[in-house]
């Protein structure tokens, strides 16, 4: 399953990129198996895996947040660039997908993972503010924008991905999408870099 990001292709282009996504987690190759075995087919872009990865290793120490667990495929990643003093808290409603990422990461002292609706996780949460904030469902997107960049440190990340149009949106999304990329553009208490790259990646720094 992971052939086609391990074995890079080799070419005569002296300017080719290499792709460091094929520098995969441990994990990985296991919870992309039981993904497919539950049919859970919304997993991270491996790119995306590898940005995550390296934004948590540049935060030493680092306080860092999911929303939208899923088997774990993403987390497996950002654990991947984390120190041994970092600590993130992963939120998911699916509890079967969920049990996918128990089973594989649960045992990662650094790692806890919370089974509940994430916007009000969000509403209710009083503890340390995030150094990067990863929102990988609608809760902290497209729900509760507000509460979820509250919960940044001064100069935390905040990343979204899905953002370039894609088949298997819902009638109407494309329209929601672009609205979400408007109101960013307007703020003047974030830094925003977009990437039209993988599935479509912005990345936010609160002022």
């Amino acid at each position: 399953m992971l052939d086609s990001i391990v074995h890079l292709p080799i070419s005569s282009d002296p300017y080719r990129m290499i792709d460091y996504s094929a520098q995969h987690p441990a994990p990985l190759q296991a919870l992309l198996e039981h993904s497919e075995r539950i049919g859970f087919t919304m997993n991270a872009d491996h790119r995306v895996g590898s940005l995550l990865r390296t934004l948590t290793a540049s935060r030493p120490g680092g306080n860092f947040l999911e929303l939208g667990t899923g088997t774990g495929v993403a987390l497996s990643w950002m654990l991947d660039g984390m120190d041994e003093h970092s600590s993130i808290i992963s939120i998911d409603n699916d509890g079967e997908a969920l049990g996918v990422a128990r089973e594989q990461l649960g045992e990662d002292a650094r790692l806890t993972l919370v089974e509940a609706d994430a916007e009000g996780w969000i509403m209710e949460y009083s503890g340390a503010r995030f150094d990067l904030i990863f929102a990988d469902t609608w809760a902290g997107k497209y729900h509760t924008l507000e509460p979820t960049l509250q919960l940044l440190k001064p100069g935390g990340m905040w990343l979204i991905d899905d953002m370039i149009a894609q088949a298997s949106w819902p009638e109407g999304h494309a329209e929601r999408a672009l609205a979400l990329m408007q109101s960013l553009a307007d703020r003047q208490d974030l830094l925003l870099t977009s990437l039209p790259w993988a599935t479509g990646v912005i990345l936010a720094v609160r002022r």
